[in-house]
C-alpha cells in the first residue's frame, strides 16, 4: 500500500498537557534498577487524569445509594449521577430528545444498541471488536486503499440492499486515522440508516458533537479517556432504546411488577437496572469535562507534533514499517503500530517493559481482519500517546526501539502461555493488597 502522507515532526520540547495519576511513577527494571515510567500504551487504558482522582476521592465520603434513598448523602450521590448524565449529554453535543444511557464501557455500549437495532448492520472491517463481534445480523464492507474508495464501497452495499445501522469507529485503534463520520452519517441517512460511532479512541483525543456532525449514537469508554473507574456511556437517539427489551432485568428498570406483568421505564432507567456505578460515572463526566476545558486545537497540536516525532524516529529504524489503513488518511491520533521485519513485538514489547521502564502493547488489537489485511500475518507493536505524554516519553522509546531491532534483549526471555517473560525477573511487585 502506498504510504500515507508524511506527518510533520517538530523536534522542539513538547509538555504533557495534564497530569496524569501516574506522573512521576518509577517502575521497576531488571537487575535492580528504577527508571521513570514511560506509559505508551494508553490507546488500552489511560491513567486518571490528576484532577480527575482528587475530586473521586473528595466524593469517596458521600456515596450512598442513589434514586431511592432519604439519606442526604444518597441524595447527592442521585445528584452526582443526573448531573453526570447532563454533562455528558452537553459535551458529546447530544439532541433535545437524545439520551444517555451508562454502561461498563465501549464494549457493553455497543452490545446495548446491538440489542436495539431493528434490522440489519453493515460495518467495515477495521473495526475493533467491540463494533464488530456484537451486530447479529451484519454485512461486512472490507475497506480499500483510501478513504474515498472505501466511502464508495460503503455507499455500493447501501444501494444494493438498505440496512437499519451502518457502524464505524470514529478513529482506529490499529492506525490512528480518522473517518469523515460527517460524511458517513449522511450516507447514511441517504440511504435510509443511521450511524453508530465507536468513539473509544476519537474522544480522548478529540471533541464528538452528535448534532453537528449528525451521528445518531456514541459508544465511548471512560477507561480509555482518563477515567478509570469502570464507567462507559452509549448517547443517542431514544426510540429504539425505548423499543428494545430491558437490557437487564431488575430493580431500577421497573416502574411495576406484579407476578404476571412488569411495567418496564424508558430509557435510560430501562437499561440501568441494579445500583450504578456512581463514582464511575462522575469521574466519566469530569474527565470529559476537563478535556473540553483543554481544547480541541491544543490537543490536536499535542498530538500532531508528538505522532510527527515518533513516525519520524521510526522512520530511521531498519527493519520496522509503521502500519497504514489508508493512503489517503490525512488526520490521526496518537496511535503508531509498527510490523517487524523479523523478530517477535511480543518479546520486543516484553523487553521495553522489562530493561527500559516502556509499556507499549503487542498483538492484534482485538481488530483481527483488518490487522491480517493491513499488518500482514505478524503482530503490531503499537505506541499510543495522550494528554500526558512528554517528548521524553517519544525519545525514549524511539531509542530503545532501535537498539532491540538492532541487537535484541539484554536480557533472556521464556515465553508462556501469556506471552514473553524474563527468564529471571529480579522486580519486585509492590504490596498494593494486604491482608
Amino acid at each position: 500500500m502506498t504510504a500515507a502522507p508524511a506527518i510533520a515532526a517538530e523536534r522542539t520540547e513538547v509538555r504533557p498537557l495534564a497530569v496524569l495519576a501516574d506522573a512521576g511513577l518509577e517502575v521497576p527494571v531488571l537487575g535492580g534498577g528504577r527508571m521513570r515510567h514511560a506509559n505508551l500504551d494508553l490507546a488500552a487504558s489511560a491513567p486518571a487524569l490528576g484532577v480527575v482522582a482528587e475530586r473521586v476521592a473528595g466524593l469517596l465520603p458521600w456515596y450512598s445509594s442513589v434514586h431511592r434513598g432519604t439519606g442526604f448523602p444518597s441524595e447527592i450521590a442521585t445528584d452526582l449521577v443526573e448531573e453526570s448524565r447532563r454533562t455528558v449529554a452537553r459535551l458529546l453535543g447530544a439532541r433535545d430528545g437524545d439520551v444517555v444511557v451508562f454502561t461498563r464501557n465501549t464494549t457493553d455500549a455497543l452490545n446495548l444498541l446491538a440489542s436495539a437495532v431493528p434490522g440489519e448492520v453493515v460495518v467495515l472491517d477495521i473495526e475493533h471488536h467491540a463494533n464488530l463481534l456484537p451486530w447479529r445480523e451484519r454485512r461486512v464492507v472490507v475497506g480499500l486503499d483510501t478513504i474515498e474508495q472505501t466511502v464508495d464501497a460503503l455507499a455500493r452495499e447501501l444501494a444494493r440492499r438498505p440496512a437499519a445501522l451502518v457502524a464505524v469507529t470514529g478513529a482506529s485503534n490499529v492506525t490512528g486515522e480518522l473517518l469523515p463520520i460527517d460524511r458517513l452519517a449522511a450516507l447514511a441517512h441517504a440511504h435510509g440508516a443511521r450511524l453508530a460511532v465507536d468513539a473509544a479512541q476519537l474522544l480522548p483525543h478529540r471533541s464528538v458533537d452528535l448534532a453537528a456532525s449528525g451521528a445518531d449514537y456514541v459508544a465511548f469508554s471512560g477507561h480509555k479517556a482518563y477515567a478509570p473507574y469502570g464507567a462507559g456511556a452509549l448517547v443517542g437517539r431514544r426510540d429504539w432504546l425505548d423499543a428494545a427489551p430491558a437490557y437487564l432485568a431488575g430493580g431500577g428498570a421497573v416502574s411495576s411488577v406484579e407476578l404476571g406483568r412488569v411495567e418496564w421505564h424508558a430509557a435510560p432507567e430501562r437499561h440501568e437496572a441494579g445500583t450504578p456505578n456512581v463514582l464511575g460515572i462522575a469521574a466519566l463526566a469530569i474527565a470529559l469535562d476537563e478535556l473540553h476545558a483543554l481544547g480541541d486545537q491544543a490537543r490536536e497540536a499535542h498530538d500532531r507534533a508528538l505522532l510527527g516525532r515518533l513516525v519520524e524516529g521510526i522512520a530511521g529504524i531498519g527493519g520496522v514499517r509503521v502500519v497504514r489503513g489508508f493512503a489517503d488518511a490525512s488526520d490521526h491520533v496518537g496511535i503508531a503500530t509498527v510490523a517487524l521485519d523479523r523478530g517477535s513485538v511480543g518479546l520486543v514489547a516484553a523487553a521495553l517493559s522489562a530493561e527500559h521502564g516502556i509499556s507499549v502493547r503487542a498483538g492484534r488489537f482485538c481488530a483481527h481482519p483488518f490487522f491480517a489485511r493491513v499488518g500482514g500475518r505478524a503482530n503490531g507493536l503499537r505506541a499510543s500517546i495522550g494528554v500526558g505524554t512528554s517528548h521524553d516519553d517519544v525519545d525514549r522509546y524511539v531509542d530503545a526501539l532501535a537498539r532491540l531491532v538492532a541487537d535484541g534483549p539484554r536480557e533472556e526471555y521464556h515465553r508462556t502461555a501469556h506471552g514473553w517473560h524474563p527468564l529471571a525477573d529480579d522486580r519486585p511487585r509492590p504490596s498494593l493488597l494486604r491482608g
